[in-house]
């Protein structure tokens, strides 16, 4: 199932991707009441912290909704969306987490996941403007990632039970202001300016993605392919980096976390080759079954 989220009179709604468009849940229950006992989600959070009997009750709606007519069926494209996942408890991020990243940034391969945190400030939708900081930063970099988002509470799991207490899966661009993010030793101040985290379109669920870490991942700037990878260069994959984070913190339904980016951002180029990005410029992150994320970036005003 793909999940998202849009925007309609200032309200967050909830909406299901379908092949016959997104399905808008709390419009469809105005017209066509849900089964006798049947309790159907209307926000992604409560997709999420219902698990498996939420995926599945929202399922068999969706299909008498479509079955009864179609005159709550929205097209994608007039759509505003807001971040797949509106209000993660926790946002880590885990830095340095692609062999070949490390190596092109010349930085040593990791023996720990090295974890840093985002707020969520950071969060925009797919298709939303990006605010560039210029008045303190004139360094914004890309970084193409693949997000885990909880779905079941996890507290010292092993790494063979951790992708269980997985709801699914969405993209990010992890933009980060390099300038900031190198002035001193904690990477926080150049991850954490305004819409840094642009996320989604869709929450895809576990099922429907399959292996975390057999997925292309792209990034594309100006039409321009990036980076281009597979989610198979990870240092630490999905299932190790659910278990060390459960071992030192408890990992709640929503929370998300963004697992590191590819070769080919502008920091890992040689230093007089590196353009970063500047006001107008539009970047499209891409991962298999998750769809593509693409936002502008806007020079921030005063």
């Amino acid at each position: 199932m793909k999940l998202l989220t849009f925007i309609e009179n200032g309200e967050q709604k909830l909406g299901v991707k379908t092949d016959k468009g997104v399905v808008h849940i709390s419009a469809a229950l105005q017209k066509v009441a849900a089964s006798a006992g049947q309790t159907v989600p209307q926000t992604v959070h409560e997709v999420i912290d219902g698990g498996a009997a939420a995926v599945a009750a929202l399922q068999a709606y969706v299909d008498q909704a479509l079955a009864a007519g179609d005159g709550y069926v929205l097209n994608e494209s007039d759509l505003t969306l807001a971040p797949c996942v509106t209000h993660p408890n926790k946002i880590i991020c885990v830095g340095l987490n692609y062999r070949k990243h490390a190596e092109e940034t010349g930085a040593a391969i990791p023996k720990y996941p090295i974890l840093f945190n985002k707020f969520n400030n950071t969060l925009t939708g797919n298709g939303a403007d990006v605010p560039l900081p210029v008045k303190v930063s004139s360094k914004v970099d890309y970084e193409a990632e693949l997000v885990i988002v909880i779905g079941k509470q996890a507290k010292y799991v092993s790494k063979e039970d951790a992708l269980s207490h997985v709801f699914g899966y969405c993209n990010v661009n992890d933009l980060s202001a390099r300038d900031l993010q190198t002035r001193t030793q904690q990477w926080l101040l150049g991850k954490s300016c305004d819409g840094f985290s642009p996320l989604g379109p869709y929450l895809v669920t576990a099922d429907e993605v399959g292996n975390p870490n057999d997925l292309g991942i792209r990034c594309i700037v100006n039409g321009e392919v990036r980076q281009n990878s597979n989610t198979s260069d990870m240092i630490f994959h999905c299932d190790e980096i659910v278990s060390y984070i459960s071992q030192h913190m408890t990992l709640v339904p929503g929370d998300i976390i963004l697992t590191g980016t590819p070769e080919g951002v502008v920091l890992g180029l040689p230093e007089d080759q590196q353009v970063f990005l500047k006001d107008g410029d539009v970047v499209t992150i891409e991962i298999d079954k998750l769809g593509s994320l693409t936002n502008r970036l806007v020079a921030e005003q005063a």
